[in-house]
C-alpha cells in the first residue's frame, strides 16, 4: 500500500491488515499509551473543507504515535488558493513531509497530489470517497460483531462518497451489502461495476424497507448538505420515506447496529429517538477514527 486514496486502491488481506493493526493500537492506548511509530516523521494536514472528526483525529492521532502533525488550511493558507499550480505544491510539500493527509473536493485533485508528491497521501475525504471513514464503521462492526464475513450491511441515503466506499469496504471484507437510495441519487457508476463482480452479495435497491429487511447493520449519512433553499426542498421531496426511524428498523434484525458518520442532521435523515437509542455505537463509531488512522499512518510510515 502505497497511498489511501480509495477504497478500490486495498485488496481484502491489506483491509484485514489496517484493521488489526488498528485494534493493536487502541488496545495499548487504553493500557499504557502508543508506541511513538513516527517518531522524527512529519505529516502534512491539508483541509480545503471544513472538518471536526477528521482533522482532530489526524493531530491527534500523529501526536500520540510520536509525530508532528501539521494543520493547514488549503483554502486560505497555501499559495494554491492564489494560483500555484497543484503539482507544484504537491512537490514542495513532498519534499518537507513525510505524509500528506488531504480533505477536498475532487477525487482527480487527490490522485494529481499523490503523483507528483513523492510521499503517501491519505484521502481526508473527497467528494468521491471516504476511505477513513469507512474503515472505522468496518472496525466498529468487527468489536461488536466479532466477524465481518457474511455480515448484511445496509445503507440509505445519497449514493455519495460514503455509499461508494462502504460498498466497496463491505464487500472487500467479505459481507453482504444492500445500497438503498432514490433513483437519480444512484452510487458512482465504476463502484457498481465494481460491485457487478461480487454477483449476489450486493444489491441495488430503491425501498427502504426492503433494504434494511433482517440488516445485521444499517448506516446512514447527511443527504441534505446543499446551499439553497430550491435545493434543499428538492431534496427532502427526494427523500421522502429514507429517513431511519423505529418504524424502518422494525425489519431490521433486533439487534441490529446503527451507524451515522456524523454530522447528524436528526429529523432528517435519522429521527432523534434512532440516533440517542444507538448513540454508543456512533460515537465509538467516531472514537474508531482515531484508531484506523493511526494504523494508517504506521503501516505507511513506519511499516507496520
Amino acid at each position: 500500500m502505497k497511498h489511501l486514496l480509495k477504497m478500490n486502491d486495498l485488496t481484502r488481506e491489506e483491509l484485514y491488515h489496517i484493521l488489526d493493526v488498528a485494534d493493536e493500537l487502541k488496545a495499548a492506548q487504553k493500557a499504557s499509551g502508543t508506541p511513538h511509530l513516527l517518531e522524527g516523521k512529519s505529516v502534512a494536514l491539508m483541509f480545503s473543507k471544513t472538518s471536526t472528526r477528521t482533522r482532530t483525529s489526524f493531530e491527534v492521532g500523529v501526536y500520540q504515535l510520536g509525530g508532528l502533525g501539521s494543520y493547514m488550511n488549503a483554502a486560505t493558507e497555501l499559495q494554491a488558493a492564489r494560483g500555484e499550480p497543484l503539482r507544484d505544491t504537491a512537490r514542495v510539500l513532498g519534499r518537507y513531509y513525510d505524509c500528506i493527509v488531504w480533505r477536498t473536493y475532487r477525487q482527480r485533485d487527490l490522485e494529481e497530489l499523490a503523483e507528483y508528491a513523492g510521499v503517501p497521501v491519505i484521502n481526508g475525504l473527497t467528494d468521491y470517497a471516504h476511505p477513513c471513514q469507512v474503515l472505522a464503521d468496518l472496525m466498529t462492526i468487527r468489536e461488536r460483531r466479532g466477524d465481518l464475513a457474511g455480515q448484511k450491511l445496509c445503507f440509505v441515503g445519497d449514493g455519495n462518497n460514503m455509499a461508494n466506499s462502504l460498498i466497496v469496504g463491505g464487500l472487500l471484507a467479505g459481507m453482504q451489502v444492500t445500497c438503498v437510495c432514490p433513483p437519480a441519487y444512484r452510487p458512482a457508476a465504476d463502484v457498481l461495476m465494481f460491485a457487478h463482480k461480487y454477483g449476489s452479495a450486493f444489491t441495488l435497491l430503491h425501498d427502504p424497507r426492503e433494504g434494511v429487511r433482517d440488516a445485521d447493520v444499517v448506516v446512514t449519512a447527511v443527504w441534505n448538505n446543499t446551499v439553497g433553499e430550491e435545493e434543499t426542498e428538492r431534496r427532502m421531496r427526494d427523500f421522502q420515506g429514507y429517513q431511519l426511524t423505529n418504524q424502518l428498523l422494525q425489519g431490521a434484525k433486533p439487534d441490529a447496529m446503527v451507524l451515522h458518520c456524523l454530522p447528524a442532521h436528526r429529523g432528517e435523515e435519522i429521527s432523534n429517538a434512532v440516533f440517542e437509542d444507538h448513540a454508543d455505537e456512533i460515537f465509538t463509531e467516531a472514537e474508531n477514527r482515531l484508531h484506523v488512522q493511526k494504523a494508517v499512518l504506521s503501516i505507511l510510515l513506519a511499516g507496520k
